[in-house]
């Protein structure tokens, strides 16, 4: 990142801080990222960044923790924050690569002030005693939570003698952070196109390259080698690469198996850039043409699939997506000859479930399933807004061992995934330029 992009994340930060204590008003906001963790022995897990931290400072590091809050000591409200930091460390950064430091941290990344981690705990209650309110998850780190609660003690017995109150009021600053990284601005929609046209140059790849006699993992190997040649540090989740009656299996990930000629590949895949994932999902037959059932299948999922893409405008309901595909996906059942009757009582009685058991939308962004509602404080789906980014991800899908379907049906698993972008108008499918018709996939 240039030091002009840099800059202007930063601001950008800023502005997300103070949007969010608009909506949670005055207290204390502390939001960290998680410490790198061990996987086995000295080894530790890939480290991210968490996503909450990022999206409020750019910051790049583990263990960091950001306070904010508005200071309305002066004439006007003023944004305060601090921001704690592992500090420099020549002997491990001989190991581990150069650390941002505290004075860096304050210089780079917009706040006020910058301090050692280290001294979080010995801080916090200066930092927590004015406030009635501290916004802040509990639950995803014991240790954290412990540590926490130990300062509310020593807040409690400072102020027994004042009859003070033994903590703050906690309340969550999840659904807010929620709904406004659900709205994505300029820069994410940037981020989100080039992950996205990184993820369709992959699975393109992909699609040339498999072959009959071909291993799962090594179709996987050119997908993703092709993610990191374009610039992609890293997937925003494990590959799926399902061949055959694999494809039947949601979330298939041992991608160990040998590829048949004609069998069908399912490749549900996606780059992260800049911290922003896509997720495609495309589905093909491997050193053939596809059969007539694989093809019967097939066209009966893209039909749904653009039906329901097709729903995605402004002051639209969300389940609308949802109900599109359910219902083009029951007719087409119907003319499979898996189902009998009426598309509308099939649907009232669920019986698609057995073929098409997932939903078909989830929010998209920082993460895979990003943050966002679904549904709004009366419990009816969220409308769609511009600048809301989801999957639209209709499947079919029958078991080896349905003998409830046609014998030329077993094992055949379909799922078509892009990922769409609501606009003021029409939408926008952000990973249209990965192929998807027949005719183009056997072009690829």
């Amino acid at each position: 990142m240039t030091q002009t992009d840099l800059r202007v994340l930063t601001a950008r930060c800023a502005e997300r801080r103070a949007a969010l204590l608009d909506r949670l008003g005055d207290g204390l906001l502390l939001v960290r990222t998680a410490p790198e963790t061990l996987r086995n022995g000295d080894v530790h897990h890939a480290w991210r960044p968490g996503s909450d931290l990022a999206w409020l400072t750019g910051f790049p590091e583990p263990e960091a923790v950001l306070c904010a809050w508005w200071d309305t000591s002066g004439r006007r409200p003023k944004l305060a924050t601090v921001l704690f930091v592992r500090s420099r460390d020549k002997a491990r950064e001989i190991w581990d690569g150069p650390r941002v430091g505290v004075a860096a941290a304050r210089r780079r990344f917009g706040v006020d002030r910058a301090f050692p981690i280290a001294e979080l705990w010995k801080r916090l209650p200066e930092l927590l005693a004015p406030h009635a309110r501290l916004f802040t998850t509990l639950g995803r780190d014991p240790e954290f939570d412990r540590r926490l609660f130990e300062v509310f003690g020593r807040l409690a017995f400072s102020g027994r003698r004042a009859n003070a109150p033994a903590h703050p009021i906690i309340q969550d600053p999840t659904p807010a952070l929620a709904e406004l990284r659900c709205i994505k601005d300029d820069l994410e929609i940037a981020a989100l196109r080039r992950a996205a046209e990184i993820t369709a140059a992959g699975h393109v790849a992909a699609m040339r390259a498999a072959a009959p006699g071909m291993t799962e993992y090594q179709v996987q190997e050119i997908l993703e080698g092709a993610f990191r040649r374009a610039g992609s540090p890293r997937n925003g989740y494990e590959s799926i690469v399902a061949s055959g009656r694999n494809a039947c299996i949601l979330h298939y990930i041992e991608n160990q198996r040998r590829i048949r000629r004609g069998e069908l590949l399912l490749i549900d895949a996606g780059a992260e850039h800049d911290l922003y994932t896509a997720d495609i999902t495309r589905t093909f037959p491997v050193g053939a043409p596809f059969s007539d059932a694989q093809a019967a299948v097939y066209d009966v999922v893209l039909k749904a699939q653009k039906a329901a893409i097709r729903q995605v405008r402004p002051g639209r309901p969300w389940d609308a997506v949802h109900k599109t595909a359910v219902r083009e996906l029951t007719k087409g059942l119907i003319g499979l000859g898996v189902l009998r009757g009426s598309p509308a009582k099939r649907i009232e009685k669920g019986d698609f479930r057995q073929w098409y058991m997932h939903g078909t939308s989830h929010w998209l962004g920082m993460d895979v399933h990003d943050a966002g509602p679904y549904q709004d404080r009366d419990g009816k789906p969220v409308k769609f807004r511009p600048g809301m980014v989801l999957t639209v991800e209709p499947g079919l899908y029958f078991a080896a061992d349905d003998r409830s379907v046609a014998k030329e049906l077993r094992g055949i698993g379909v799922r078509i995934e892009d990922d769409v972008l609501v606009t003021d108008g029409a939408p926008e499918v952000l990973t249209a330029a990965c192929p998807k018709e027949r005719r183009e996939m056997a072009r690829a």
